[in-house]
């Protein structure tokens, strides 16, 4: 079977907090004005991901990997993940401030959710002037402060807030409390898992006037009441792939393309490719395809020889 680039149909998400850059800025087939997640590829369970290109064309990536594990995810991943695909790609939205929220880890996930933990990272695609995210706390915590400034509605006195700007990038590490806030557009690279832990949603309501379910309890065993350094700082050296992350789950590299780049892979791991500016070719086996903002691309394991070119930011990742 010839394996080539594949994409996948967008699954949106319409969330109370969302708006409408996926649309304006990355082209995505919304038809309201509060969608806030585009899952770009997805095995999350009812959400899995429908290739909408080439010979594979309306088969599930789920049957793909049941089909080809070893060609698609790469013998490595194979071996360690079984025929599951371990991430999720998507591009969130934040119209408004999303909800103080945590993750919980594996060991949790698996005992209370039979699931993956979220650890996850974000990298700024687009910020309005201003915007600022939340990420851990201003000074080590402990669950009695926490509780009491939750209880007085305090809590944003003792979280730790981030101006953003494009190409800023934050490693979420399970545990740490965090909220997307308002004007900010990014790429989210996680863990296969749709486990969050709302812990305050600034009381708001939704059209039927319902206030959102908060998970108070699983939170309190979950959370990191230390400090974090989330934010990640890398170089940015054209037609090379920089590293920006790189951790159990995932490694995650910035290639700013200016030309052209060479890439030559073994089998051991899939790699995706999210087109965060501009625009890219990817030549294969005398066939080009392309590329442009907001597309993202799952490059098959088994495709292991390739050329990239144009004029692009692009995220890479695979698992290491």
């Amino acid at each position: 079977m010839p394996f080539y680039p594949l994409q996948f149909e967008p699954i949106l998400k319409e969330r109370i907090w969302g708006g409408t850059k996926l649309k304006t800025i990355l082209n995505k087939p919304i038809t309201s004005e509060i969608t806030g997640e585009s899952w770009e590829i997805s095995t999350v369970a009812n959400d899995v991901s429908i290739v909408a290109n080439g010979d594979f064309k309306g088969k599930s990536l789920n049957d793909l990997i049941e089909a080809y594990p070893n060609e698609i995810l790469g013998t490595k991943v194979h071996a360690k993940f079984g025929k599951q695909f371990p991430l999720l790609f998507k591009y969130l939205d934040a119209r408004q401030d999303l909800s103080i929220q945590l993750h919980p880890n594996d060991e949790l996930a698996q005992k209370r959710h039979n699931s993956f933990g979220k650890t996850e990272m974000w990298y700024v695609l687009q910020a309005d002037e201003n915007a600022r995210l939340i990420v851990g706390f201003k000074e080590k915590s402990s669950p009695e402060a926490y509780l009491a400034h939750l209880e007085n509605k305090t809590l944003l006195d003792i979280l730790d807030t981030k101006a953003v700007k494009t190409g800023d990038v934050f490693m979420l590490n399970t545990g740490t409390i965090h909220a997307l806030g308002a004007g900010i557009l990014i790429a989210e690279i996680q863990q296969t898992s749709d486990i969050t832990y709302r812990v305050y949603d600034f009381d708001r309501v939704d059209a039927q006037g319902n206030k959102r379910e908060l998970h108070l309890d699983l939170a309190m065993e979950a959370l990191n009441y230390n400090t974090v350094e989330a934010q990640c700082f890398y170089d940015r050296t054209e037609n090379v792939s920089n590293e920006v992350i790189n951790c159990q789950y995932f490694t995650t590299d910035f290639i700013p393309l200016n030309g052209n780049l060479k890439v030559n892979k073994n089998n051991d791991s899939f790699t995706v490719y999210m087109c965060v500016e501009g625009h890219f070719e990817l030549v294969y086996n005398g066939k080009t395809y392309s590329y442009q903002k907001g597309d993202t691309v799952l490059i098959p394991a088994s495709m292991t020889d390739f050329q990239l070119n144009g004029q692009a930011s692009v995220l890479e990742i695979y698992i290491s």
